[in-house]
């Protein structure tokens, strides 16, 4: 088989991946989608390691054993990934990235006008606020 069969392969599956990273708003999704960027960059290297192998007489295989290392970081990733969604979920009520990310500790985006504490914060001067927004 030629090598562009699978880097064509490659190359569309971190395609697909790399979208679903930048589109997906659900955190398992994103997690699913940088499982396939990992799988793009073992098949590529299994290919590249079959293709120098054939023409270099090489019996090393070192491609294949990167991607074994690969597919143990990338189950290692998952797992601590998936806990760390779950324990956010349970915290926060939702596993929407776009929420999660506008949301910081102890800050309720609902309430902009209160501080950590629950009190409400004095409104700024007339000044102060055109100074902000110069």
């Amino acid at each position: 088989m030629h090598l562009a069969y699978p880097a064509v392969l490659a190359a569309l599956l971190f395609c697909t991946g790399l979208y679903g990273v930048l589109a997906r708003r659900n955190a398992i999704l994103v997690l699913m989608s940088v499982e396939l960027m990992l799988n793009a960059v073992n098949l590529n290297l299994v290919a590249f390691d079959a293709w120098l192998s054939r023409a270099a007489e090489d019996t090393l295989h070192s491609g294949q054993a990167l991607a074994l290392f690969t597919i143990a970081i990338a189950a290692a990733e998952i797992g601590i990934g998936l806990a760390i969604v779950l324990a956010v979920y349970r915290n926060r009520g939702t596993s929407d990235v776009d929420r999660l990310r506008d949301t910081a500790e102890g800050h309720d985006p609902d309430a902009s006008d209160n501080d950590a504490t629950g009190r409400a914060l004095p409104a700024p001067a007339a000044g102060e606020k055109a100074e902000a927004t110069a």
